[in-house]
């Protein structure tokens, strides 16, 4: 189980890192693109479509990230009227409803790349499948996520003392 525990732990660094390097670069050619277009009155016709790609990225990988930490479709209040059998019965359904979704938006995102493999992103010179691509990726990564947050077990009740 230590095998399995250092290789999701790593992937899902790999993925954190990759993920801040891209929102560090679209807010990075977010910036320029303003100080060339009201500065240097001068704008560049790639830093707009970059930031837009990188943060597609950035979203698709965060996916993963999140549902990780277990930030998954959740019946709380379900969930704190059942009994720790029941519970996990219910982690199982969630679990098979998220997979199921996830599958889906992996499927249809990698027909989607498939489709506008020869159109490129003029202002980039690089085919727009790459951005495409991402939903694939990201929702693979993401059903990996979930399958290891349930694999630790049951999870633990929330509790928000919050008053709004």
């Amino acid at each position: 189980m230590t095998v399995f525990r250092f290789l999701d732990r790593s992937l899902f660094r790999l993925v954190s890192i990759v993920t801040q390097l891209l929102i560090l670069s679209a807010v990075a050619a977010g910036f320029y693109q303003v100080i060339a277009r009201f500065v240097l009155e001068s704008p560049a016709d790639w830093s707009e479509a970059w930031t837009r790609a990188s943060l597609i990225w950035t979203v698709m990988l965060g996916v993963a990230l999140a549902f990780r930490q277990g930030a998954m479709l959740s019946v709380e209040m379900l969930h704190s009227f059942l009994g720790p059998r029941n519970k996990r019965w219910l982690e199982h359904v969630i679990l098979v409803i998220c997979v199921a979704f996830l599958g889906f938006m992996a499927w249809a995102g990698g027909q989607m790349t498939w489709r506008v493999r020869f159109q490129t992103m003029p202002s980039l010179e690089f085919s727009i499948s790459w951005v495409y691509i991402s939903i694939p990726i990201g929702m693979v990564l993401a059903i990996l996520a979930v399958v290891a947050f349930w694999a630790e077990g049951p999870r633990k009740a929330i509790v928000d003392d919050t008053v709004i």
